[in-house]
């Protein structure tokens, strides 16, 4: 048995025909080191007292943060997103007001759906 195998026998898979296991599997809260946590901020942010504003809209409030690892990115309506090294990950813990989760397949899939894929820009949906 080549390595790639091996390792691809010990994870466990959703694969079944047991519908409540599936169900447990895919409602699982995000872990590990590859989870992508998001936040919407609906406020303006400042950073060392300076406002936040798009660079591409010029937008000034409504973000999406996402956190991967130790870094944060925001999001603006209009699609764009940049590294901000200036949240750190526990500013975007503090953040997290309310701990339920709602699990998307895909970072694509949660832009989307939460409106950050570009459709809404220049538009603040409150």
């Amino acid at each position: 048995m080549s390595r790639t195998d091996e390792r691809t026998t010990n994870i466990p898979s959703p694969a079944t025909s047991d519908p409540l296991l599936q169900l447990e599997y895919h409602s699982r809260p995000p872990s590990g080191p590859d989870a992508v946590r998001l936040v919407k901020c609906p406020t303006e942010l400042e950073l060392r007292g300076m406002p936040v504003i798009c660079p591409t809209c010029r937008a000034r409030r409504d973000w999406l943060l996402i956190n991967h690892r130790r870094h944060v990115w925001i999001g603006c309506r209009c699609g764009t997103e940049w590294l901000e090294p200036e949240i750190t990950r526990r500013d975007f813990d503090t953040m997290i007001a309310d701990p339920t989760w709602t699990h998307y397949r895909s970072l694509d899939e949660a832009r989307t759906v939460l409106g950050f894929d570009g459709l809404f820009a220049g538009l603040y949906l409150d």
